[in-house]
């Protein structure tokens, strides 16, 4: 097989262009970008299928390939993957909308939240799903903690079988 230097640059430039794009802040940048890869996926998809050939249909023959068919996966693979982009794109086209109407404005922020669990110390009192040493009224780190723990949990019911 025969790889076309042209299309596979073209594949990569559209790939690492999208890639950068994806990167920004912005979202119509971010829907470029998605359309940039998808559409570079699809360049490296018809590399993948090999050389041109006849229609992949049976007894069609033409007068250039011969009986030399083209491979039918990659067309359909590249079909089914211009469908999806295209899905996407409306569904970020929709997202996009969403957000002009709500806030008139393109680029999206960092989360307060996000920040605070970033700053959150390493220590283990500090994990999420750890809340014993926390003190209720102030939220401070303590030595007693809270009052969870074997001791707060129901007794066990004694019955005729466990005595």
């Amino acid at each position: 097989m025969v790889a076309n230097l042209f299309l596979l640059l073209a594949a990569g430039t559209l790939i690492s262009a999208g890639v950068y794009l994806v990167l920004d802040r912005a979202m119509t940048k971010m829907m470029l970008g998605l359309m940039l890869i998808g559409n570079g996926a699809n360049l490296l998809i018809l590399q993948a299928g090999g050389q041109a050939g006849s229609p992949p249909i049976m007894g069609r023959d033409s007068e250039v390939y011969g009986d030399r068919i083209a491979d039918p996966l990659a067309q359909a693979m590249i079909l089914t993957a211009i469908v999806i982009s295209m899905a996407m794109t409306a569904f970020i086209l929709t997202l996009a909308y969403r957000q002009y109407r709500y806030r008139t404005a393109d680029v999206i922020e960092d989360d307060a939240e996000d920040a605070a669990i970033a700053a959150r110390p390493a220590t283990a009192s500090a994990a999420p799903d750890h809340d014993a040493s926390d003190d209720p009224a102030t939220g401070r780190l303590t030595r007693d903690g809270d009052s969870f723990g074997p001791s707060s949990f129901e007794a066990p019911v004694k019955g005729e079988d466990n005595g």
